[in-house]
């Protein structure tokens, strides 16, 4: 089934995010209150339109409700980012990533109950892109020859099987590199999940389901293999 992502603000974050999705094969609404920007993207994405996204009646007329996700790529006028954010939550858009430019930021946005938000000085466009296209993927990197190092949530298909028993490397041909996992600890006379990497994982290691999978493969074959075990 081909994702459908709408993306807010086209400066160059927003722009690279959904030119990314758009040739990974996505649909992509592209909007921003610029008719320059509509423009400069209108030929490489599905539907660019112009409009002012803090007008919640303007966004349900172009049925933004029926996105998988939506990106709020607003750069510099955080009430426009605010008031665009609390709409999207009003029409029960399924997943909001929305961008914040400092802590404070973040920091308002999260109180809002946004839970996915981006900061664009540590995040790459085609990295946000990877991460709508793939959900199960935290975070990636890019490597030459088409490989890719990637941080993923264990797929349900691999839970609390060993790790010779999924056999990464003949099936898959990918390659673990280590596991994150979370144990309970006492601090501050509280107990607290704090994650710890465990080390080269053996052939009899078991993969817990709250497990974070890091993993080196090229990126077909590590998508094969969370399309398989989703």
């Amino acid at each position: 089934m081909r994702h459908k992502f709408a993306v807010i603000g086209l400066g160059v974050f927003g722009n690279s995010i959904a030119r990314t999705l758009a040739e990974r094969g996505a649909e992509v609404l592209a909007i921003d209150n610029s008719q320059e920007h509509v423009e400069a993207i209108k030929d490489d994405v599905a539907y660019a339109v112009q409009l002012d996204a803090t007008d919640i009646r303007a966004l349900e007329a172009q049925n933004i409700q029926d996105m998988d996700a939506v990106v709020v790529a607003i750069g510099e006028d955080f009430e426009a980012v605010l008031i665009t954010a609390a709409n999207l939550q009003e029409l029960n858009i399924k997943r909001v990533i929305t961008r914040a430019s400092n802590k404070q930021q973040r920091r308002i946005l999260e109180k809002m109950g946004v839970q996915e938000v981006l900061s664009p000085e540590g995040e790459v466009g085609t990295t946000v892109a990877e991460r709508l296209l793939q959900p199960s993927i935290r975070t990636f990197l890019p490597l030459p020859d088409n490989y890719e190092i990637v941080e993923i949530n264990t797929p349900k298909g691999i839970a609390n099987k060993s790790l010779s028993k999924i056999s990464l490397r003949e099936k898959y041909n990918i390659n673990m590199i280590t596991i994150k996992r979370f144990f309970e600890e006492i601090q501050d006379g509280k107990p607290t999940d704090v994650e710890h990497i465990i080390g080269v994982p053996k052939a009899d290691t078991i993969i817990y389901p709250s497990d974070i999978l890091i993993l080196i493969g090229k990126k077909q074959d590590i998508k094969r293999f969370i399309d398989i075990n989703r």
